[in-house]
Parts: structure tokens; C-alpha cells; sequence
């Protein structure tokens, strides 16, 4: 019987050596020079258990510290300051001197808390939300209904988590309006940042220029914090009641932004250069 065993193939005499090791711009026994590979899958770097990929964190995705400040943080403020309100914390206190020496009603304070009303937030929005659909599915998007849809069910939500929260603190207002309770937390400020901001994140992925993305960004920041400070200058509400209003829809904001990042749409490859045409034989 002959000698059966496995055993390295043997180099046949005539054969090319291109694919040894050893020979010149090889290394790789599927390639015949030192080129790098010209698939995007050859040139990645293994990850950490061998498999093709890339390590964490990857590009594009949120980072757990991130998400944190997004959504755990303002949620943990949020509740410090129910907390304070409920048990008439030394917080509060600190929010009344404060409130004392701000309050200064006039003309433009009363101005700048009026573009929190219903009547002028929601129409933004819902002018956001048309424009929206109507890119979306003229662009032939999939599921084109879903940002605007989203954004309309988060606006549902304002008045059937402020309301009860308003009866739940019971919290007086500052003395510059009548005697009564429920102004904790200020449902203008929550009506202005979730239909600005809510309009911004739905507009956002539709503007090219960076230029106008920022723009966009420094306009909803305005907007809310120039009702904030109106409804805090009028004495319509106490420094606090907007505070919790900040943390309260900053968690709602955040995961609407991470709900439609993952369902937008790829943007489309780049169109390929054509060779350029060899010069004619002369």
C-alpha cells in the first residue's frame, strides 16, 4: 500500500510562481500581486471575535453615554424636580427668589409667551408635517406616512401627559396671576418644544446645506427659549415649571430622532465616472 498521509502540495516543475509564498508582490494565494483588495468586505478589519466588521462603536449609531444625555438624564431631572415641587423642597424656594427678581411683565414678554399657544405652534407643525409626506412620497419613499405620522401622534401626546401631571403637583402659580393651581409643568413651553422640535427633526434630513440645517437648529432654539423666557418675565409661570418642561420633552424629541434615523432612507450611490475615451492612433 502506498503512502496515503496528507502533506503539503508539492511545487510541479513548469508551473508559475506567482501564488508561492515568497515571490515577488505575493503573500496571498489567491492573488498574483500586491494589490489591495477592491471590495469594500476585503479591506475590512476583522472584528474582535475574527468575523468580518467593524469595532464599536460603530460610526452613526448612539454610544450608551449618549443616549444617556439624550433620554436618561432629562428623565432624572425631570423627576428631581417633581420631586421638589411635591414636597416643597428647599429647590423651590431657590425658584421663588429667582422668580422675584425676573418677573417683569410688558409688551414683549407677552409677545414672545404667545408663540407657545396652540393656535400658533400647531399650525407650524402641521405645515412641517404636509411638507414632509408630500417630499417623501414624491420621492417614492417607503412607508412615506411614517415621519409625519409619528410626529402627529407625539403632538396627541402633550395635553395626555401634561394635564395630569398638572393635577397630580397641584403646584400655585406666581403672584402675578390669579390665585389657583396646576402650572407645574408650563404646558406652553411643552406645546413650543415638541411642535418646533418635532418640526425640526422632521425637516432636518430634507435640507442639503449645512448652512441651513444649522439655521433650522438655532431657529427652533429660539423659538422655545424665547417663550420660556416671555412666560417666566410675564409671571406666568415659575423659572421650574419651564425647567421640567425642557427635561420632559427632551426625552420624547430624542427618540423620535433615533426611531426615524433608522428608517430613513439610504441616500443613493454616487453616479459612476465614465472612462474617459482613449486618444486616437496618430
Amino acid at each position: 500500500m502506498g503512502d496515503f498521509r496528507p502533506r503539503p502540495p508539492q511545487l510541479r516543475p513548469g508551473r508559475a510562481l506567482a501564488h508561492t509564498n515568497g515571490a515577488s508582490g505575493s503573500g496571498s494565494p489567491h492573488r498574483s500581486d500586491s494589490r489591495p483588495p477592491q471590495t469594500p468586505r476585503g479591506a475590512r478589519r476583522s472584528g474582535p471575535d475574527g468575523r468580518p466588521g467593524t469595532t464599536p462603536p460603530v460610526p452613526g449609531r448612539p454610544t450608551s453615554f449618549l443616549l444617556f444625555l439624550l433620554l436618561g438624564l432629562p428623565a432624572l431631572l425631570f423627576a428631581l424636580i417633581t420631586w421638589q415641587v411635591l414636597a416643597a423642597g428647599p429647590l423651590l424656594r431657590l425658584d421663588e427668589r429667582l422668580s422675584g427678581a425676573l418677573v417683569h411683565p410688558d409688551r414683549p414678554s407677552e409677545l414672545l409667551s404667545d408663540l407657545g399657544n396652540v393656535q400658533v405652534a400647531v399650525p407650524v407643525l402641521v405645515l412641517a408635517l404636509g411638507w414632509t409626506a408630500w417630499r417623501a412620497r414624491a420621492a417614492g419613499t417607503a412607508r412615506w406616512w411614517l415621519p409625519s405620522a409619528a410626529g402627529a401622534a407625539l403632538m396627541a401626546l402633550v395635553p395626555a401627559v401634561v394635564v395630569p401631571l398638572k393635577d397630580w403637583t397641584a403646584r400655585p402659580g406666581t403672584p402675578a396671576v390669579p390665585p389657583g393651581t396646576g402650572y407645574f409643568p408650563s404646558g406652553h413651553t411643552t406645546t413650543a418644544a415638541i411642535a418646533y422640535g418635532t418640526a425640526t427633526v422632521l425637516l432636518l434630513p430634507r435640507l442639503r446645506s449645512a448652512r441651513a440645517r444649522r439655521a433650522l437648529v438655532a431657529g427652533c432654539l429660539a423659538l422655545v427659549l424665547g417663550v420660556s423666557f416671555g412666560l417666566v418675565r410675564r409671571g406666568y409661570h415659575w423659572p421650574l415649571d419651564v425647567v421640567a418642561s425642557w427635561c420632559l420633552c427632551t426625552v420624547p424629541l430624542s427618540a423620535l430622532a433615533l426611531i426615524l434615523s433608522r428608517h430613513r432612507p439610504a441616500a443613493p450611490p454616487p453616479p459612476r465616472a465614465s472612462p474617459a475615451p482613449a486618444a486616437p492612433d496618430r
